[in-house]
């Protein structure tokens, strides 16, 4: 078929396609306009292939497009563009680049235009090869615009994470703002150097009010009394056991007694110190003390004297204290400004820590990295410090803006959580080791003096100088690491705790 021939059918045909290849005017000659597409035979439509081919094998078009490359024949459909096309004169080579681009538009889409691919990579040349087949999953890399399913920001093949999605960051976790508890406390202490407040591990909030200490089960709201101590002394301190049967209190005489928390009674009463005992930490065997004295004793309930060494290091009164959680060093903070390292063993400190600037109560042990060690400073410092006690070096300080009171590390996430007095206020959740803020709380009106843990490690409780214990939700549970939701297992409302 020559040019005028083409012109005069009106149809633009590729330049591969011969005069044998489709015999249009004979089905034209044979057929009337007029008639009706359903008086075609199959036998006649079969008849429009090509019937001169060069090739022996006789094949059928079909109404399915076959994704295979090896029997589609793409060539017949102007799909594969040589290397060097022969365009045949007049319009025909312009008629037939349009037919192709807009076939291939049609079928592939329109970012199917952009993508030249070639035996070789990523060059000029065929879109694709026979050799290969369609829809197939391969990781090759695709050159397409931003809205492609391809684009290079999704999918690249030089990236380090080739043939993988990369997801998406994850949006900020949501802490409540508001406690879903609120206990009344009356006679909860306004002092900075003691500590009145303790969650057990079978669930069972110690306060200590005045002279007495009180007992509130978290599971039933159940408000016990443990003991008074009467009118000639007064609680300072409280902490249970790890494995929550037992709590030792420590007196404004400088007594500490330790009680059967289950039976209400007290098991044993040990003197040493002077004056008040305002803080007390348990390791697995050991209990240690710190006093206004400014001594630590080491207390061992399976001998019968009264404590089994003292640990003299502090100027000033002794007013945080923490076992690490290997029991191989206990951390003091004194009012003396200094952070003292002890190992189990030592009459000395191995650490002398001296770089903040005011009272240093708030003292934790990292559950996620041995030797991690996080302190607070008061006033005139503000300051959280973290220690490598292996190597005794600052590993990094952050001005939180107020009086530092109280630190708790999650023990589900690598978060810890600080309190804080003067001016704010405030309650405050930091990432590690990032020390970005996960969440700021507000609600106390006083200086938040005294923090503890829920045993799964949800749920913080703080009470303050305005005589209210309050109750957050702030840390996700270890196995669902969910948002934490705004319901809590108690109804929300204001009760006492005595």
């Amino acid at each position: 078929m020559d040019t005028n021939q083409r012109r005069k059918s009106g149809i633009n045909l590729p330049a591969s396609m011969s005069e044998t290849s489709l015999r249009l005017e004979t089905f034209a000659s044979s057929i009337k306009l007029s008639s009706p597409l359903k008086s075609m035979s199959p036998r006649t439509i079969s008849n429009l292939s090509a019937s001169s081919s060069p090739s022996k094998s006789v094949s059928s078009c079909s109404d399915r497009f076959i994704p295979c490359r090896s029997s589609s024949r793409l060539h017949t459909f102007g799909l594969i563009e040589k290397a060097s096309p022969v365009k045949e004169g007049g319009g025909g080579g312009g008629g037939s680049e349009a037919y192709s681009r807009l076939l291939k538009t049609e079928l592939f889409g329109t970012d199917f235009g952009c993508c030249d691919f070639n035996a070789g990579g990523l060059k000029g040349g065929s879109p694709m090869s026979p050799s290969k087949n369609m829809l197939r999953f391969k990781t090759e890399q695709h050159c397409s615009g931003p809205n492609s399913p391809y684009s290079p920001s999704i999918l690249r093949q030089d990236s380090a994470l080739s043939g993988e999605v990369s997801t998406p960051p994850k949006p900020p976790r949501k802490v409540p703002k508001t406690p879903h508890k609120v206990l009344d406390a009356p006679a909860l202490q306004d002092d900075f150097y003691l500590n009145l407040v303790d969650w057990s591990s079978q669930n069972v909030l110690a306060v200590g009010l005045g002279t007495c200490v009180y007992l509130w089960s978290a599971s039933n709201s159940k408000v016990t009394k443990l003991c008074d101590l009467g009118p000639n002394d007064g609680v300072c301190s409280v902490q249970w056991t790890r494995e929550g049967s037992y709590i030792s209190v420590g007196t404004n005489l400088g007594q500490v007694q330790v009680w059967d928390g289950t039976q209400c009674k007290r098991v044993r009463t040990m003197g040493g110190h002077q004056t008040r005992a305002g803080v007390l930490a348990w390791s697995s065997r050991i209990l240690s003390s710190g006093s206004r004295d400014r001594n630590i004793l080491q207390h061992d309930l399976r001998v019968p004297s009264d404590y089994i060494s003292k640990l003299v290091g502090h100027k000033s009164e002794v007013c945080g204290l923490k076992w690490s959680h290997d029991d191989r060093e206990l951390a003091s903070g004194g009012n003396d400004n200094q952070l003292l390292v002890w190992n189990q063993h030592s009459q000395q400190p191995i650490l002398k820590l001296t770089e903040h600037t005011a009272a240093v109560k708030a003292i934790a042990w990292s559950p996620h990295q041995n030797g991690l060690l996080a302190s607070g400073g008061g006033t005139a410092d503000r300051c959280i410090r973290f220690w490598n006690t292996g190597s005794g070096n600052q590993l990094n300080s952050v001005d939180t803006g107020s009086q530092v009171c109280n630190l708790a590390w999650s023990k589900n996430v690598n978060e810890i959580v600080s309190t804080h007095g003067y001016s704010q206020n405030q309650i405050m959740v930091w990432k590690y080791p990032s020390m970005s803020k996960v969440a700021t709380l507000t609600g106390h009106s006083l200086r938040v003096l005294y923090l503890a843990m829920s045993p799964d490690g949800q749920t913080i409780v703080t009470g303050a100088g305005d005589e209210t214990l309050r109750f957050w939700n702030v840390f996700p549970s270890m196995k669902t690491p969910a948002p934490v939701k705004d319901t809590g297992l108690w109804s929300l409302g204001r009760t006492q705790i005595r």
